[in-house]
């Protein structure tokens, strides 16, 4: 503490040295040092672009059956009917949760849960 009162007040102290008078005061050091630096550019890091599909295709014991229905049917009816029923299983899932008296986070707990085992099982495949 005592150093950095000393320094505060102007006058340079056995801690600082010779180096810290001259950059304090804005000496010719500082001057070159600041010149002999060169302006670098760091370039951003490379981040990996998100995947879009599910890690867990044609996994799971379902998953046959889901695919096969979804060529089938077509891509875009088969995930209107997909989020119809992932929207009634959230619903169950929610009316469950009134009736035990779980809160919210409880019952997104499960609603993640649900969501783990569906892909683990294949309805997400």
């Amino acid at each position: 503490m005592a150093a950095t009162s000393v320094c505060a007040a102007g006058l340079s102290s056995s801690f600082h040295g010779s180096w810290g008078a001259s950059f304090a005061n804005g000496g010719e050091e500082y001057r070159m040092l600041a010149r002999s630096v060169p302006n670098v550019r760091v370039a951003r890091p490379i981040r990996m672009q998100p995947m879009m599909g599910n890690i867990n295709e044609g996994k799971g014991i379902f998953a046959p059956v889901v695919v096969l229905t979804r060529n089938i049917i077509g891509k875009k009816r088969f995930n209107q009917l997909r989020g119809k029923a992932i929207a009634l299983h959230s619903q169950v899932i929610t009316e469950f949760c009134k009736s035990i008296g779980a809160d919210a986070k409880q019952r997104q707990g499960l609603i993640r849960l649900a969501k783990k085992n569906g892909e683990r099982l294949g309805f997400l495949a």
